[in-house]
């Protein structure tokens, strides 16, 4: 893989520490800016909804621009707003500056995710994403629960410090080692902007941009409650969230770089061996997780499988939209935020039921199934073969 791409990670790991790490930290947002912690969540969603809208509309104002030059700009601004959310006591302003740093990271990861589709043959772009996403896996095994560690010791607004002053790197990385102008920027022709968003009409797009929507919805839904499970069900100490994150991470490493490996030739194969499991264990974790054996296990396993099978179908997303080379990007993007907001949204709902503090796992699992069924009824669109692998 091209060095470039493990830069563009770096990166990736120092926003994915910020969209990750408020599953260890809103309680304590929630007891400072005296609020509730379902409406804490709302930071989530908001972050989700800021990415759903910034990656079409910053992966159109910036198509024409050197990519390298459109990537620092999104790491800047990203890092202006996380040093006004770690000073702010507003909680109204804080939900803006989550806004405005989803904003930055969904023009980052949009262009990111093309500049890395663009660096490898069409055959190799599961493993080019493998690389990409693995910032944000890293990100949960090592920055977020630091984060949260962080922010048990000196309050949360130390992780956002923190995180900002990640961003002063990461852009460096990007200005010394990413080329001025990406593979396909030296082409003298593009498909026109409206040709792009004509790939929005393609069934096939559609399909794998819902199912991955869906998935992530049951991921975040439930990782951004995890915490309460953790301190309140299993009944332990606050000092054991960090590691309930680093558990879950460490599953989503694996299974990002598994699925990597085969969801360019065997999508359909990842998706069938994986799903079931994935809709089996989260109902399961809502039963168990009064054992925290049971629980870390069942963590590291939903781990692995909700990023196995999420980016199996953010890459085929890529596939699926080859006809949108500048925009594919924010295609993917946005179908993972879309399941990124509704989550949590759904998860909190689900507190105030019979569910309590386990209603979000309960809803992860009726999210999965539900992405099941659709799957089960439009499984030709991931039938094997030179074909449906390229995209054609």
């Amino acid at each position: 893989m091209p060095l470039p791409l493990y830069l563009l990670a770096v990166a990736v790991f120092a926003m994915g520490t910020s969209e990750f790490m408020l599953a260890g930290l809103l309680p304590d947002i929630a007891a400072d800016l005296g609020v509730t912690v379902g409406t804490a969540g709302a930071l989530t969603s908001a972050y989700a909804v800021g990415m759903i809208v910034g990656a079409p509309a910053v992966a159109a104002f910036a198509r024409r621009w050197p990519a390298r030059s459109a990537l620092v700009v999104s790491v800047l601004v990203f890092l202006a707003a996380h040093v006004v959310g770690a000073a702010t006591t507003s909680f109204p302003l804080l939900l803006a500056t989550r806004v405005a740093a989803a904003l930055a990271n969904a023009g980052f990861l949009a262009i990111a995710l093309t500049t890395a589709a663009a660096m490898v043959p069409a055959d190799r772009k599961g493993r080019a994403l493998a690389v990409l996403l693995s910032g944000t896996t890293t990100a949960t095994i090592a920055g977020v629960p630091a984060g949260s560690l962080l922010g048990s010791l000196l309050g949360w607004r130390a992780t956002f410090w923190a995180v900002a002053a990640l961003c002063l790197p990461a852009a460096l990385g990007i200005l010394r080692g990413v080329p001025a102008r990406g593979p396909q920027e030296g082409e003298r022709e593009r498909p026109a902007l409206r040709a792009e968003f004509a790939q929005l009409a393609r069934p096939r797009l559609i399909l794998v941009m819902t199912l991955g929507a869906l998935v992530n919805a049951a991921t975040f839904g439930s990782f951004t409650f995890l915490a309460p499970v953790v301190t309140d069900t299993a009944g332990l100490d606050e000092l054991w969230v960090p590691f309930a994150l680093v558990v879950f991470g460490a599953g989503s490493l694996l299974g990002v770089n598994v699925a990597g490996r085969l969801s360019d030739r065997l999508p359909g194969l990842v998706l069938a061996a994986g799903g079931p499991p994935l809709l089996i264990g989260w109902p399961a974790l809502a039963l168990l997780a009064e054992v925290p054996l049971a629980l870390f296990a069942l963590l590291f396993v939903q781990g692995a499988l909700s990023f196995a099978v999420g980016s199996t179908l953010i890459a085929r997303v890529l596939h699926e939209a080859a006809g949108a080379p500048t925009m594919a990007g924010s295609y993917a993007t946005a179908a993972l935020n879309v399941g990124a907001a509704a989550g949590p949204l759904i998860a909190a709902a689900t507190l105030r039921g019979q569910g309590g503090g386990l209603g979000p796992l309960w809803a992860g699992g009726a999210l999965v199934g539900v992405a099941l069924l659709v799957l089960l009824l439009f499984r030709d669109a991931f039938a094997v073969g030179r074909e449906r692998v390229a995209g054609r």
